[in-house]
């Protein structure tokens, strides 16, 4: 596993970062104490929750579990870098400041996800969307505390635009504080609109990005060939699949010609932008942690790079040459 540096901080992470989504609704507790043991062989240290992952089924669920797991011992928390999420609302009820980034919920969300997670401090604290209605100077100051505290050392965005990482670190650069150092956004080869504005304000701020959903929901993963074998899509992805059939019948085909695995080769293009630090993968089982790890070793040529624009084009680059002209 070669680690790389988690945009412009010193700290060096996997270049596949596990997401723990599916632990708790989807998979249960021995399973994903299971999968988190086997990333831990693959050399993946770089794992990725939320405070409200698996609300519905308990508060917290997700970091408890990932608490737990750390609690048999072993090394596993110091072998792990975790992020963790900040803004959803944990209150069933809606009660004033259960949620968004008022230093009052930042405050009491991270206490909260600390006791969950069974942690002293937690790596990567991130804000899950952007707080319209708090001042930044506001949220900062929170986040210093917590610093202060020994509670958190890094802050990371998350579905931020690009003007909303600028007006962040540029209030943190006037408190002569770090800001952000990541951003986790929705991309994939289907999915490229933060090509426009997202990934050159990360590059040009020194934030690594974070990619979520790096399959498209399935879509990149060899989803007609699953169909052929008897699997059903759900009534979204069916609809997705009908609208982009033509695009993901060329890309399979790529994809075969290519002799690699379509999911495999959907990580590898993400990979392949140095402004990525490290796609979150979201296993269900083993056998989708273990098969991603092909992912680290398949390389492009200009011509194949060019292919798959042809197939999934973006939105022509940065803005704002890509509408400008």
């Amino acid at each position: 596993m070669e680690y790389k540096f988690l945009g412009r901080t010193g700290l060096r992470v996997s270049p596949l970062c596990l997401g723990t989504m599916n632990f708790g609704p989807l998979t249960n507790e021995e399973d994903s104490y299971a999968i988190m043991d086997k990333a831990l062989d693959m050399g993946i240290n770089f794992f990725d929750t939320a405070n409200v992952y698996g609300w519905k089924t308990g508060e917290g669920v997700t970091e408890q579990i990932v608490g737990r797991w750390w609690a048999q011992g072993g090394g596993r928390r110091e072998k792990v870098v975790i992020a963790t999420k900040v803004y959803g609302s944990m209150d069933k009820d809606e009660w004033p400041n259960t949620s968004k980034l008022s230093a009052l919920n930042i405050k009491r969300a991270c206490e909260a996800s600390l006791k969950r997670l069974q942690t002293d401090y937690i790596d990567l604290y991130q804000f899950h969307h952007v707080d319209r209605d708090t001042p930044w100077d506001e949220i900062w100051q929170a986040m210093e505390q917590l610093v202060r505290e020994g509670k958190i050392l890094y802050a990371g965005s998350s579905n931020f635009a690009g003007w909303h990482i600028v007006k962040a670190n540029e209030a943190a650069k006037r408190r002569n504080y770090l800001g952000l150092v990541s951003e986790q956004s929705l991309y994939n080869l289907a999915d490229r609109m933060v090509e426009l504005e997202v990934i050159p304000a990360c590059e040009d701020y020194g934030l690594g990005v974070i990619p979520w959903s790096p399959l498209a929901g399935g879509l990149l993963g060899g989803v007609l060939q699953k169909i052929e074998e008897g699997r059903r899509a759900n009534e979204n992805m069916q609809k997705r699949i009908d609208k982009n059939r033509p695009q993901i019948e060329a890309y399979e085909n790529f994809c075969k010609e290519m002799g690699e695995k379509p999911a495999d080769v959907a990580l590898a293009w993400l990979l392949h932008n140095p402004v990525v630090t490290a796609p979150i993968i979201g296993p269900r089982t083993m056998d989708q942690l273990t098969g991603s790890e092909r992912a680290l070793e398949i390389t492009f040529t200009d011509e194949q790079l060019k292919k798959l624009d042809e197939i999934w084009p973006g939105p022509g680059g940065a803005a704002p040459e890509a509408y400008a002209w």
